[in-house]
């Protein structure tokens, strides 16, 4: 069982090191990506459907400006997505928090705050999953 982790682009990785870092912190095996939804979507459809095969019990997805990323991955596989909003634009992230936030009926993605405080808190939250998915085995 693991955790994935996805960005659109390098310079996301800096938002996202405080994922890592807690999920390293509770031993929670993870991988990351750096793939865009809008460049990379066949290669990101590729990796999803393995997701479930490879033990992946949720999937942390941070996006900035369109925000197209978790909703996507949310569209293509049923394994919890937890979206970080990144603060890329000159609305500092209130742009990616909306459209995150405003999925369609359907297309769940949980919602963490904007930057790297969400992105803490969506590790802590897949930590507790992947936790619970433990006692299940």
């Amino acid at each position: 069982m693991k955790v994935w982790i996805f960005m659109g682009s390098k310079s996301d990785s800096e938002v996202m090191s405080p994922a890592e870092e807690i999920l390293k912190e509770n031993a929670v095996p993870y991988e990351k990506f750096i793939l865009s939804a809008h460049r990379e979507p066949d290669k990101i459809r590729g990796l999803i459907a393995k997701a479930k095969e490879d033990g992946v019990v949720a999937i942390i997805a941070g996006a900035g400006l369109a925000a197209h990323l978790p909703g996507f991955i949310a569209s293509i596989t049923d394994i919890p997505v937890l979206g970080v909003p990144i603060p890329a634009s000159t609305l500092g992230g209130l742009d990616s928090l909306l459209s995150i936030a405003q999925m369609p009926s359907g297309v769940p993605v949980a919602t963490f705050g904007i930057g790297r405080s969400g992105a803490k808190n969506a590790a802590i939250f897949a930590s507790r999953l992947y936790s619970q998915s433990k006692k299940k085995t």
